[in-house]
């Protein structure tokens, strides 16, 4: 039987996405944001999905949602933006506090292990008593280990993203783990061209395929990369919308989006090189042969819909597709987000990278199925 997990603040999945790579299934997804989740259905169909405060859910509700199961996990990234170090560092932003609760609901649904994600920001000073606050929470039933640091390059995806990895286990469950468990795990790092060099470019006709997502025709290419060639296969039969497995199989891939510029603009980015940034929307370039910057999401309607930077193509001068900021984080070529610009940039700036969230559940996993066979789980 597969182990399990809930996912809080869910976004678009790309925790769970990861889980699932790792062998874990997930029970029920939860997050206030009817937006960054307006995929699920597609690409998670037999997950349940819940809009809901977790600041406000109580141990009656995970009865009726979890119906008798009890999770191995919990996995979850509580929204960042105030402890953010890009734009406005607010450490009395509201959203903080949902750390705190992250912890709580934790402890409510008492699973065998917890991983929380978040920003680098939230070890500063001004904030971290939001991340201590969790720390204290979390202790009541659990081994927490310090506080990680961990780049998701270091795990095999093509960029560099930062992010804050906090742990924790039940000592009496048999489960033992360490940060040592969690060190890096690829010796050559992933290219933005082995990333994206072979996906069409926006400038090639496009289809609006089902649901308003744009759709185009993978080029000819005589050499896929391993990590081209692994985004592109297709899930298990427990993952994926059937219609886009059929576009995959037929050579088209989602994401295609054109994002349209003035032609000063153009000659403007024809101009940047790369591994630099514009001087005037200061979207950094991307190099080929480098490891792309940290994507931003940008912000909801709540905080005034501001559009997130976007990097520039490395040959063309334009800004990247929703696809190949999709292969920059992780995400399979057959998951797909929302048919507007805005909100998949968001869904993609949001969410952990599968691949990295699946390489630190798997540690996870081994050793709780280590534990099984030696009969202490």
């Amino acid at each position: 039987m597969n182990k399990t997990v809930v996912d809080l603040c869910c976004g678009a999945g790309g925790f769970s996405l990861g889980a699932h790579l790792a062998g874990f299934s997930t029970l029920a997804a939860v997050d206030i944001d009817q937006d960054l989740t307006s995929s699920w259905r597609m690409n998670f169909p037999g997950t349940k999905v819940l809009h809901a405060d977790i600041q406000k859910l109580d141990e009656r509700f995970w009865q009726v949602v979890l119906d008798g199961r009890q999770p191995d996990g919990v996995i979850g990234g509580p929204p960042c933006q105030g402890f953010s170090r890009i734009g406005k560092r607010d450490s009395s932003d509201p959203r903080n506090s949902l750390v705190v609760a992250f912890a709580n609901q934790v402890n409510i649904i008492s699973p065998l292990f917890f991983v929380m994600e978040n920003v680098e920001g939230i070890l500063d000073s001004q904030n971290k008593k939001s991340l201590d606050a969790a720390l204290e929470v979390f202790k009541k039933q659990y081994v927490v280990l310090k506080p990680m640091v961990l780049n998701a390059s270091d795990y095999g995806v093509p960029t560099n993203r930062k992010r804050v990895v906090v742990v924790g286990y039940k000592s009496h469950s048999g489960l033992s783990l360490k940060e040592a468990d969690f060190s890096s795990t690829v010796d050559r790092k992933v290219t933005v061209r082995s990333a994206i060099s072979d996906l069409p470019s926006p400038s090639i006709a496009v289809l609006k395929g089902e649901e308003g997502f744009h759709v185009g025709k993978y080029p000819r290419t005589i050499v896929l990369s391993d990590y081209a060639s692994f985004l592109r296969s297709l899930p298990n039969d427990e993952l994926g919308d059937q219609y886009f497995k059929n576009k995959i199989t037929q050579g088209y891939v989602t994401g295609l989006n054109f994002t349209k510029h003035t032609l000063e603009v153009q000659n403007r980015f024809k101009k940047v090189v790369p591994g630099k940034v514009d001087s005037v929307s200061r979207f950094p370039r991307l190099k080929w042969d480098a490891q792309a910057p940290t994507l931003r999401a940008g912000t909801g309607k709540d905080k005034g819909s501001f559009q997130s930077v976007r990097p520039i193509h490395p040959e063309q001068p334009r800004v990247i597709t929703i696809r190949e900021a999709a292969r920059i984080q992780g995400f399979p070529d057959w998951f797909v987000f929302h048919p507007t610009i805005w909100h998949s940039f968001r869904m993609i700036g949001n969410s952990v990278s599968p691949i990295f969230a699946e390489n630190v559940l798997n540690v996870i996993l081994k050793k709780l199925n280590t534990e099984r066979e030696l009969g202490k789980g």
